[in-house]
């Protein structure tokens, strides 16, 4: 069974992802200041409906808005 590569915002609550690529350099510019970068393996803790992806990295916690999750590739990893 292969990597299936999907967008953030098509995750599900409690799923733990690597992030594989942020397309736009400011956005990864900003995000690596928040602790989320490519090869980062982080847990989708909130996900609202229409709203934010809220994921868990270590002990903080960092709302993506919907439009940036839309652009973000990650992949399921097996926990």
């Amino acid at each position: 069974m292969g990597v299936v590569v999907m967008t953030l915002d098509k995750c599900n609550r409690g799923e733990k992802l690597r992030i594989l690529r942020i397309p736009d350099d400011q956005i990864r510019l900003q995000a690596i200041r928040l602790g989320v970068c490519e090869g980062a393996t982080l847990t989708c803790s909130i996900k609202l409906p229409k709203g934010p992806i809220v994921l868990q990295n270590r002990m903080q916690e960092i709302a993506i808005g919907r439009k940036l999750a839309e652009q973000i590739e990650v992949e399921n990893v097996k926990q």
